[in-house]
């Protein structure tokens, strides 16, 4: 029970209980008063004095007589009250869905109304990365719209998508359980995986499959996530880049060309571009319209190949990305990926954005400064390595290189969910008043030059002092 949305100002309910409880003391007292006039003044017959005595505990010296009435008289009056109300809100509150609001939330809207939220985030990308941001972004009082790719083709989305031709529901069931309400049983439930190599459903995610099954059942992909969303009480809406079964496919640096995520992945090969199959994959309308509506756009965290820039090569949206009116963010992350960005620097995840978009999709890239934690706590077996900053400052234009520590300390190749949302809620804050006084924004649109004739970051945001960069790249 929310006890603070109950004291709430303006809620109606302690004014109605302060006088309800003045209403039972002076119908006790005038009971009481009552009492005591019949007990000083009607002669009780000498056979009911003990038994008067008794009721009335003259054997229980002041004020500990008053106590012995006063406190199971309390009791019965609160519980009473407590039980009754349940039993008349009872038939109401069983039709809510599980983890919807409580009583005290549902009476604060219906006096309130619903709380504007101070920013519209939009959020895209995929994997563990997109988790990870959305499980701080819900801490905040803001409007999440998570735009997830559906092109994994590994493991339990790979079989689906090939068993019920749908989009991979994976990614967007990961979302989904990041942004429940509450992260308890039924979020646990939707991640349950099916272990037993006798069994059909080996390797299977219960989520996924509620998902595919509500699609059959709905006729659609969008309302299982629509109605996944309901029953989890997300806050936020996640939506599909695109409705298509897209498979991402990628050229690579020996000229081979490569079908799957996984396929890609697996090979540990220099990746030369990605593209989709099919080329001409349409984006979801609610994600271009998100897009066109948000104060804040953020790209990633996530695996750069497979989970941002295929989000971008559908068709629409990086068109979209260009005309948003917030901020536009790319979180990089804060360390490689094997298969996918060996050795990469954040000079390497700028130009695999430049080149795939025909220009930068962003204003702002926010990078790790405190390296410590990923170089110290990363270990060689891993094959990974802290991401390296160092050289941003030769950057020069249309691009504002942010440096802040974002790293999780307890495991240094994740972002720290609460640090993360917060400075980027502080960046669109920041934004968004700019835009709301008329002043002129500090970055301009990139006008789709390639990055070897654009020009990058003049501007760096919160850099560490030199002496604390690293020597440089892996």
């Amino acid at each position: 029970m929310k006890y603070k949305t109950w004291l709430r100002p303006g809620m109606m309910i302690k004014r109605w209980i302060i006088m309800l409880s003045i209403g039972i003391v002076t119908t006790s007292l005038s009971i009481a008063m009552g009492l005591a006039w019949i007990y000083r003044n009607y002669e009780f017959p000498s056979s009911t004095t003990s038994l008067v005595q008794f009721a009335t505990l003259q054997f229980i010296p002041h004020p500990y007589r008053e106590m012995v009435v006063l406190i199971p008289g309390a009791a019965f009056i609160l519980v009473g009250l407590y039980q009754l109300s349940r039993s008349l809100l009872s038939p109401f509150m069983d039709q809510r869905v599980g983890g919807s609001p409580g009583l005290a939330d549902i009476i604060a809207t219906h006096r309130f109304g619903v709380a504007e939220p101070e920013l519209r985030v939009v959020t895209v990308g995929g994997g563990t990365g997109l988790s990870t941001l959305l499980r701080g972004l819900k801490l905040h009082n803001v409007e999440i719209t998570a735009i997830v790719t559906v092109g994994d083709d590994g493991g339990s989305s790979g079989r689906l998508r090939t068993e019920f031709n749908v989009p991979a529901p994976g990614d967007i069931r990961n979302c989904l359980v990041a942004l429940a309400d509450s992260e308890t049983l039924l979020s646990e439930l939707f991640q349950y995986r099916f272990e037993s190599e006798d069994s059909g459903l080996n390797g299977h995610s219960f989520g996924n499959l509620f998902i595919t099954a509500l699609a059959k059942v709905s006729g659609s992909f969008e309302q299982a996530i629509i109605e996944s969303s309901r029953v989890l009480n997300i806050r936020g809406t996640v939506v599909p880049s695109s409705l298509e079964n897209i498979i991402v496919a990628a050229e690579m640096a020996d000229g081979r060309t490569l079908y799957g995520e996984t396929t890609i992945v697996r090979e540990q090969a220099r990746i030369k571009r990605v593209f989709l199959e099919p080329e001409s994959a349409e984006a979801y309308d609610p994600a271009i319209a998100a897009i066109l509506s948000a104060d804040l756009v953020v790209l990633g965290p996530g695996s750069l190949y497979t989970s941002v820039i295929p989000n971008l090569m559908v068709e629409g949206i990086a068109h979209a990305l260009r005309f948003a009116p917030g901020e536009r963010v790319y979180v990089c992350n804060v360390a490689t990926q094997p298969g996918e960005t060996d050795g990469f620097s954040v000079y390497d995840h700028l130009k695999a954005l430049d080149e795939h978009c025909g220009g930068l999709p962003v204003d702002r890239v926010l990078v790790n400064s405190n390296l410590a934690p990923s170089v110290t706590g990363i270990k060689p077996e891993w094959g990974v390595a802290a991401v390296r900053y160092n050289g941003i400052e030769e950057y020069e234009g249309d691009i504002i290189v942010d440096q802040r520590d974002v790293v999780n300390p307890e495991f240094p190749l994740r972002h720290d969910p609460e640090k993360l949302a917060t400075i980027l809620l502080d960046i669109g804050g920041a934004e968004s008043r700019r835009i709301e006084s008329g002043e002129e924004r500090l970055v301009r649109r990139n006008s789709g030059r390639p990055m070897e004739s654009s020009k990058f970051a003049a501007t760096t945001v919160g850099a560490p002092p030199a002496g604390n960069q690293p020597a440089g790249d892996e």
